[in-house]
């Protein structure tokens, strides 16, 4: 017969349990869209951290974060009133990629993946992939801490070999420095670069700071992307980052056709915390994606240049 002791014992590890589930579920937004959202637009940037026993985390990975499931995402984008999705394997799964393949079968045919390889894997791996609705491969040069140019440089190159018959991209997550270092590869390339979240440049630093034109010109000549995407990882200004408007401003600018924009919902903090190890849980950002998807108003003003970024540039790039 249980105790009174080990019935509140009892009672006390299940409301914990239930507390720690209530953390963990992955924001939803908070404010209502309050402009028209186009026909079949795409968030171009989200991720799905599934159950870990049936998508377990690479050992090598930098953090850990929540929880995030594909109805979760379903409601966001019901929210936002987005009809497509693109979703991008986290550095947490290393090469795995079947989180982001279980995210998007569950979304059918309004989903594209973005992978993450290595020398390892087949080009029948690949042929897969293909099948299965990727159209791109991920280089997550920031989250690892690569700075060496030269490694990046081996690295971008290695993947525009790796996907250049398949036409697919090759996305970026980097800094601006490494964006000079790698331009005249961007330049050559057969196939374009993708860089995510306004190319790394931090909206404190101004228009002038080292890299930004270069992320500028190649954006202009056509042969990258930009995702004006994860304001928040670029400013410190919230909840309406007004320091990064002259970024997007600038970007839209110079070539609106190469322009897309994502939540990088469910947001993952990803960086280094004193204290907090590899394997600890790392909290999920808890951003407003409605607040954030109305300032893209205020950087696109113009409603047909809105309908290029969030409808006509991603299905040019992810083929929808």
């Amino acid at each position: 017969m249980l105790s009174r002791r080990n019935v509140l014992l009892a009672s006390l590890a299940a409301g914990a349990a239930m507390t720690s589930r209530a953390h963990a579920k992955a924001v939803q937004p908070a404010t209502p869209v309050n402009f028209d959202v186009p026909a079949h637009a795409c968030d171009c940037h989200t991720h799905i951290h599934g159950d870990v026993e049936k998508f377990p985390f690479f050992a090598g990975r930098v953090y850990t974060p929540e929880p995030a499931s594909p109805e979760e995402m379903a409601a966001l984008h019901k929210a936002l009133h987005m009809e497509r999705v693109v979703i991008v394997t986290p550095s947490v799964y290393g090469t795995d990629n079947s989180a982001t393949l279980f995210g998007m079968k569950a979304r059918g045919a309004n989903a594209r993946g973005v992978a993450v390889i290595d020398d390892k894997t087949t080009e029948a791996q690949l042929d897969a992939m293909q099948q299965d609705g990727f159209r791109g491969i991920r280089l997550n040069l920031a989250t690892g801490g690569i700075s060496d140019p030269n490694v990046g440089r081996s690295r971008f190159s290695a993947g525009v070999e790796r996907v250049k018959a398949r036409g697919w991209h090759v996305q970026l997550y980097t800094t601006l420095a490494m964006i000079s270092a790698i331009k005249d590869l961007v330049l050559a390339s057969p196939v374009p670069a993708v860089f995510d979240h306004f190319g790394g440049a931090q909206g404190s630093l101004g228009l002038e700071q080292p890299g930004f034109a270069d992320l500028v010109e190649l954006v202009k000549s056509g042969k990258a992307y930009v995702k004006i995407s994860g304001a928040y990882r670029s400013s410190n200004l919230a909840p309406d980052y007004q320091d990064m408007v002259p970024f997007a401003r600038a970007l839209i600018a110079a070539n609106p056709d190469r322009i897309v924009w994502g939540t990088d919902w469910p947001h993952p903090d990803s960086s280094r915390v004193e204290g907090r190890k590899a394997t600890d849980i790392a909290p999920l950002f808890q951003i407003d994606d409605g607040r954030l998807l109305n300032q893209l108003p205020v950087w696109a003003p113009d409603a047909e240049v809105r309908k290029k970024i969030l409808v006509d540039n991603p299905a040019r790039l992810y083929g929808f």
